[in-house]
């Protein structure tokens, strides 16, 4: 079992690195791609729950309505990637960089973005309820219509 993992997430890294389009892929609590470079990925709609994508850049990656619930995320490059209507529940974002990001409609319920970078993120209508922004910078950031009941927000 362990060796037709291996070559499938072989078969996927050699398709990241040839900016592959991987939308709709399913692959639930892999480690994808830990320190590797997805930057420009194209992910819209892919499974990636519980995946381990610890310090990946996704940089201008497209992850629209992607199911990231439960992934680890912390210390990943998201610059100017489009997450909107992406589900980040519970997701560990801690350290990331979001500058720039597009997280419109996104669901953030009870993730983790302590220290996190979404300085000119657009949060537009976005779940936040029970998210930790412990010193998140949010410089600039659109938080119009955003949902965020019981979100800390420390400065």
């Amino acid at each position: 079992m362990s060796f037709i993992i291996s070559l499938l997430l072989s078969w996927v890294r050699l398709l990241y690195k040839f900016s592959a389009n991987l939308q709709v892929m399913e692959l639930y609590g892999y480690e994808i791609a830990p320190s590797g470079n997805l930057s420009g990925a194209n992910l819209w709609g892919a499974n990636l729950l519980k995946a381990d994508l610890k310090n990946a850049n996704l940089s201008r990656a497209d992850l629209r309505n992607a199911n990231l619930s439960g992934a680890n995320l912390s210390g990943a490059n998201l610059d100017n990637a489009n997450l909107s209507g992406a589900n980040l529940r519970e997701a560990d974002l801690t350290n990331a960089c979001l500058t720039f990001a597009d997280l419109v409609g996104a669901n953030l319920t009870s993730a983790d973005l302590t220290n996190a970078d979404l300085s000119r993120a657009d949060l537009a209508k976005a779940n936040l309820t029970g998210a930790n922004f412990d010193r998140a910078n949010l410089t600039s950031a659109n938080l119009y219509g955003a949902i965020m009941s019981d979100g800390t927000i420390h400065v």
